[in-house]
């Protein structure tokens, strides 16, 4: 089969500059015309009679011929004008058109990839307006209309984003096994689908360097499914121009499953761009990046996961970004493709800046007036990625040491990349005009590492393809794989948190004890690059984190049991999964410490949102509730108030100010749910075990 990429290097220049430079212009068409029907059929012989006749002509003739020629002046003029005109004024001819974009080779570009190479041609090879800089550089719109235009008319399972048609007997728990999603529906979308647009409408608008660094994809992955790392593949060469792309590397970290052995072998052999690395024992997803980072000769290193699909126009913006400053690392934003169905799914909210907790759970915090653009389409400051889809400079990141290298298998690889590149003299942006899809599986929440939603209903807690157990024996799974994260952490801080990991250690008493390995190497490394403080990082890059997460907790408003007036039972979580109502138990503190801190101990943080367990150590789930009729559920914290906001009055009603509604009980259901409020009512009223009534006042007062 012949690889789409060699037609696109080979096919001949057509359309464009080369078919504008062969047909004649209107003014030289009406040049020609100017000579009347026969004057191409016009003979030496017979100019030459006419120049005859001309020298005898009689002084009325001539008398005459001044009167044509004053005539044919007086048009000339005209005509002279006219074309002034036409220079000063029309947009497509003259000198506005020295502005107009021509690619240099016309190669044509097609979205088929290897199953279907001829299916149309690109228009990158088409005229395009250019733009310039201040500086004179010129910009250049990167968008492949006529791809876009067949992606518009594709119809068929999946196509636009749509979900695929399941029926019960294919949402089965083996599909989900290998994967953490259906690879079953994945198998029969086309590997070529089409997605929406679904960016910013200024998108559409915007240009980008007309010269920019070319760059080496690097897609790590171990037992990924076919379909699902063969759609990587195919989106990534589809919707990015060729010039830009140096090289693909698939880096297999000692995958087992025969389809990724010789017929993955195979298979990428029809695309000149792809090679495939291979691991010789099971690295983590950590040192399989660095792998590919140390074997990529492109410009730029770009990651990727192995099972995300590219958007339009999804690479031009990223290198546009380094390419004026080579020390930027530019991060996209990340949309949801669901597990079960395979629909798109626009991220949640607007966006927002990365960030963690004390605890150091990655969160996202609002950006805040003093960052936001008028355009709100342009890259914005971000303190710390999400994870494993970034791009930069491939001498800025060996520069930087890339990963550390004590960092096992996977786990704050993240921090130590963005506390590195702040730092150490570089800067990170997030780029919110083009849209990056990701599956939902089930070790994204795991990994800490994703601006994911929540789905209402989650897939099996099964591995996933970059789980830490993926590929260990039992004893490893056991052992080795879940202190991973908590060792790495513990060697993020060691090494660039300086006394703000005090403030970790004292959420998370474990990291005290556990060992950071050599960490010698890597404080040379910060000193040689002369890199700034830790606290200079959280006052001028991350200044606006402590509002959302102070590194010292303020005091709770109240905590401990919350038992209800009218039953005399308490509120328990009954260790309910995320989403799970809360219910109306009998109170059991007192009958034994580890039941009463699990279930029934809760606290009234200063964030004005009710979580389970005491100030000191709280959880990531909040009392949440969407109508002034619905249960009150937990679900994550997203510390924006709204539905997870509170007020506990002085007739002891729990008021949720976004339904104007109460929290009350039923004792003959143990339900608990929101209802007009009714102070008068004993089930809504409810008493906290302590309380702190400064707090409580702030509250109610604002």
């Amino acid at each position: 089969m012949i690889d789409a990429l060699e037609i696109w290097k080979n096919a001949p220049a057509g359309g464009g500059a080369a078919e504008e430079r062969a047909a004649p212009s209107r003014l030289e068409r009406g040049e020609r015309s100017s000579l009347g029907p026969a004057a191409p059929g016009r003979s030496r012989r017979s100019h030459k009679k006419a120049g005859a006749r001309g020298s005898q002509l009689l002084p009325a003739d001539s008398e005459e011929s001044g009167v044509v020629a004053r005539r044919k002046e007086k048009r000339l003029l005209q005509a002279v004008a006219l074309v002034l005109a036409a220079l000063v004024l029309l947009p497509n001819v003259g000198l506005w058109a020295l502005y107009r974009e021509r690619q240099p080779d016309g190669t044509p570009r097609g979205s088929g990839a290897a199953v279907a190479p001829a299916a149309g041609q690109g228009s990158h090879n088409l005229p395009k307006k250019t733009f310039f800089l201040g500086d004179g550089q010129k910009l250049k719109d990167w968008h492949d209309k006529e791809a876009i235009r067949r992606d518009a008319q594709r119809v068929g399972n999946g196509e636009q984003g749509k979900p695929y048609p399941m029926t019960d007997a294919e949402r089965v728990d083996q599909a989900y096994r290998e994967n953490g999603f259906n690879i079953y529906v994945s198998d029969k979308i086309s590997l070529n689908r089409s997605l929406p647009d679904i960016r910013h409408p200024n998108c559409n608008s915007k240009r980008y360097l007309e010269t920019l660094p070319n760059t080496s994809i690097i897609i790590p992955f171990h037992n990924e499914g076919w379909s699902s790392l063969l759609r990587t593949v195919h989106s990534v060469l589809n919707r990015s121009p060729p010039e830009l792309i140096a090289e693909i590397v698939l880096v297999d970290d000692f995958s087992d499953r025969e389809h990724l052995k010789k017929p993955l072998e195979d298979y990428m052999a029809l695309f000149p761009s792809v090679r495939i690395l291979r691991t010789k024992k099971r690295e983590g997803l950590i040192r399989t990046r660095m792998l590919g980072a140390s074997a990529a000769t492109g410009d730029v290193i770009t990651f990727l996961d192995s099972h995300c699909e590219a958007n339009v126009n999804w690479l031009p913006p990223l290198l546009d970004r380094i390419a004026r400053n080579r020390k930027t690392i530019v991060c996209p934003m990340i949309d949801v493709i669901d597990h079960d169905d395979f629909r798109y799914e626009t991220q949640a909210g607007d966006a927002m800046r990365g960030a963690f907790d004390w605890e150091m759970y990655y969160k996202r915090i609002p950006i805040p007036p003093e960052l936001q653009k008028a355009d709100p389409s342009d890259p914005f400051e971000s303190p710390v990625m999400a994870g494993g889809l970034f791009a930069v400079d491939r001498k800025w990141f060996w520069e930087l040491g890339g990963y550390d290298p004590g960092l096992e298998i996977w786990g704050g690889e993240q921090y130590e990349i963005s506390f590195k590149v702040w730092m150490c003299g570089g800067r990170m942006e997030d780029i919110y005009i083009y849209r990056r899809l990701k599956n939902t599986v089930g070790v994204e929440s795991l990994m800490q590492c994703k601006n994911l939603t929540p789905h209402p209903h989650p897939p099996p807690p099964l591995p996933g393809p970059f789980a830490p157990t993926a590929g260990l024996s039992p004893s490893e799974s056991l052992t080795l794989a879940p202190a991973c994260p908590l060792q790495n952490l513990k060697r993020v801080a060691e090494v660039w948190m300086d006394e703000y990991a005090e403030h970790i250690y004292q959420r998370r008493p474990e990291y005290r004890h556990l060992s950071a390995g050599d960490v010698a190497a890597q404080k040379k490394l910060r000193s040689s690059l002369n890199c700034k403080s830790f606290k200079w990082f959280m006052t001028k890059i991350a200044w606006d984190l402590p509002k959302f997460y102070p590194p010292v907790e303020p005091p709770a408003a109240a905590w401990g049991e919350i038992r209800n007036v009218g039953t005399g039972l308490c509120t328990d979580t009954k260790h309910g999964a995320l989403g799970s109502p809360l219910r109306l138990e009998s109170c059991v503190r007192g009958r034994g410490e580890a039941a009463w801190n699990n279930m029934q101990v809760f606290t009234f943080t200063w964030r004005e949102d009710i979580r389970p367990g005491d100030p000191q150590h709280t959880k990531k789930f909040c009392f949440d509730a969407i109508s002034h009729t619905s249960p009150v559920t937990l679900y994550d914290c997203h510390s924006m108030k709204g539905n997870q906001l509170w007020k506990y009055r002085k007739d002891k009603t729990l008021y949720h100010p976004v339904s104007g509604s109460c929290m009350d009980c039923s004792e003959s259901d143990h339900r608990i749910f929101m209802n007009a409020c009714n102070p008068s009512s004993p089930t809504q009223q409810w008493l906290f075990e302590h309380t702190n009534s400064t707090v409580l006042e702030k509250f109610n007062s604002s």
